[in-house]
């Protein structure tokens, strides 16, 4: 008895698009057997209906306004691959959940922003909204977070979540280059857009992780309250410091709880152990990592963007659907710490990393030193190279852990030391 497809409409047919279009293709057996029935594009949705893409969409329904898909009687599911927060994603997602039709989605900064209101007309409806491509590329790090370690309390959550920031962060160390070079290079090989903010300053990352943060904590997806910094100001000096002391830096994404019930998100650079495995994670590579009461640590490492892995993931999730698997939007009922509250950035307790610009004079390191005392702030180390006297030389300190309240207080009465000749850098040490 044959079995009837899973129809699918797809929006956008960008570079995940047509990767999505080229696995169910290729690998229409594989995703048959595992689905139950086939998976089948029955209508799409792009700006140019002209362009070649490399496949014979002749058959399938064409809309040029993407919102139709919700619609079309023709598609059992759609998926929303136009990326962005707003405008024909939003409306598509939105009107897809009213006509009761499931999404499949890789749009983090949709979810990220409007994650919460979609869930709840998600479940008004009782259909899936699903995400996997949202996270990390190819890792299958929702499932693993919402299926896998269903059964735990997970006290972090922690990645690599921007493969652009990875590998900039890694050519520098590796080729002992400054920042503007090699964003330069990233921009040219593909790597990095021609306006790359959205990458460099955190942004994208800071959208995975409220993702993340929800699925963990049984909260409500709340970007707003993500604190964010990103990669314009490490420099090839601090990445060389880093090496010296032991630690490579990362721009990691750590969503964990208090012990209050308490929850803090924040994107920004880290130095990690050099022996640590996610230290190891280089170029274009994302990692993330959890930590259950239970399961312990689970580590993941892959590509975390690409028309393969991302169109993988989107695979996964419409073979979940052809076979009626379906969880709730954020892997629980709002009775698991729904009203946990975010925790400020100056609530933050670590140790932290400083370099200081200053004239090499007598006094100035109890000048420093005097400050970060009356702060309450501990010194673990303190590197200092050469002699130059009345010239500039850099001097570098590690504290031992603080609140980051303190630690910015002393910050601002060091940089206005008349010794002190430029911003200092201050990174956050993380024990990975």
């Amino acid at each position: 008895m044959s079995v009837a497809p899973l129809r699918v409409g797809v929006a956008g047919l960008g570079t995940v698009g047509a990767g999505l279009l080229k696995l169910l293709r290729d690998n229409a057996e594989v995703v048959a057997a595992r689905a139950g029935r086939p998976v089948e594009v029955a209508a799409v949705s792009a700006r140019d209906r002209g362009r070649d893409r490399g496949f014979d969409l002749r058959g399938v329904r064409w809309h040029d306004d993407p919102v139709a898909l919700a619609a079309d009687p023709d598609v059992d599911a759609v998926v929303e691959l136009i990326g962005g927060s707003e405008g024909p994603a939003r409306r598509l997602v939105e009107a897809s959940l009213r006509a009761g039709r499931p999404v499949v989605t890789a749009n983090k900064a949709l979810l990220a922003v409007h994650g919460a209101a979609l869930a709840e007309v998600a479940a008004a409806k009782g259909v899936p909204l699903a995400f996997e491509a949202a996270v990390a590329g190819g890792i299958p790090a929702i499932k693993a977070l919402r299926e896998g370690l269903a059964a735990n309390r997970i006290g972090r959550v922690a990645g690599i979540l921007n493969g652009t920031c990875n590998y900039i962060l890694t050519t520098m160390r590796e080729g002992k280059r400054g920042f503007a070079e090699v964003l330069a290079e990233a921009q040219r090989l593909g790597y990095a857009e021609a306006d790359p903010s959205f990458d460099i300053d955190g942004v994208d990352a800071a959208h995975k992780l409220a993702i993340l943060a929800a699925l963990c904590f049984g909260r409500p997806v709340d970007f707003a309250a993500v604190h964010v910094e990103g990669i314009r100001d490490v420099s090839a000096l601090d990445i060389a410091l880093a090496e010296e002391l032991g630690y490579r830096i990362k721009l990691l994404g750590i969503a964990s709880q208090a012990g209050d019930g308490g929850v803090s998100a924040r994107v920004h650079p880290c130095m990690v152990p050099a022996a640590s495995p996610i230290a190891h994670v280089e170029g274009v590579f994302n990692a993330v990592v959890a930590e259950g009461d239970f399961a312990g640590r689970l580590v993941l490492e892959g590509r975390g963007a690409g028309a393969g892995p991302t169109a993988s993931a989107v695979a996964a999730d419409l073979i979940d659907l052809a076979r009626g698997r379906h969880a709730p939007v954020w892997g629980a009922d709002s009775s698991l710490g729904g009203s946990a509250p975010a925790l400020p950035m100056e609530r933050h307790v670590g140790a932290y990393y400083l370099r200081l610009m200053v004239l090499d004079r007598p006094g100035v390191i109890a000048d420093v030193t005097g400050i970060l005392r009356d702060g309450a702030i501990s010194l673990e180390a303190m590197l200092q190279r050469g002699r130059a006297p009345g010239e500039a030389v850099p001097v570098v300190m590690t504290t031992h852990d603080c609140e980051e309240a303190a630690m910015r207080a002393a910050l601002g009465r060091i940089a206005a030391l008349e010794s002190v000749l430029e911003r200092p850098a201050l990174i956050r040490i993380e024990p990975m």
